[in-house]
């Protein structure tokens, strides 16, 4: 069975546009599409259901992903930041297993996912991609992990999780799982 893709893209992107007057996340790419729209569609392409969680006032975001076919939950509490994020989304979403997305990576591959999905099937309770030695992301969890995730808070997302367990590390050759978009110059 597919994990549920779970989408961040709640986050205010204040490194890209401090005055907040650009959300980076509909920035266009050189092909016209938006950043988000770029990032959600790679899930869609591999899993059969994403949530992307989304704060209020998004400028447009969680439309455009409820577009895509994407379901979208709006945060009340995003500024609290990542973690108060996932935890919201993953109690909108009840998943038996996960595989947790940045909205600002436009640039990750399909194939990524599938092997991440396959690290799952395979037996892995936790599976990140590695290019080059480097870990990046996105993250998948089996069922064993997802209980943990709702107690996350904060800012640091499953940073404590992936420290403290056993990570599946699964080869890739994509350096998109190291591409977010946090400076106008990542465009």
């Amino acid at each position: 069975m597919l994990p549920v893709g779970i989408l961040l893209a709640a986050g205010r992107g204040r490194r890209f546009d401090p005055s907040g007057a650009r959300n980076k996340l509909l920035q266009p790419l050189h092909g016209g599409e938006s950043v988000v729209a770029s990032s959600a569609r790679t899930l869609l392409k591999v899993l059969e259901r994403v949530v992307a969680v989304v704060a209020p006032h998004d400028g447009g975001v969680g439309a455009q992903l409820l577009a895509l076919g994407c379901e979208v939950t709006v945060c009340p509490d995003a500024d609290s930041g990542m973690g108060t994020s996932l935890a919201h989304a993953l109690r909108h979403a009840h998943p038996t297993s996960c595989l947790i997305a940045l909205g600002d990576m436009p640039h990750l591959q399909a194939s990524t996912v599938r092997a991440l999905c396959d690290a799952l099937d395979g037996g892995a309770g936790i599976a990140a991609p590695v290019c080059g030695g480097r870990r990046g992301n996105p993250v998948a969890f089996s069922a064993a992990y997802v209980p943990q995730l709702f107690g996350i808070s904060g800012d640091q997302g499953a940073r404590a999780l992936l420290k403290s367990q056993p990570v599946t590390e699964v080869e890739v050759a994509d350096p998109g799982i190291f591409q977010d978009i946090d400076l106008a110059s990542d465009l």
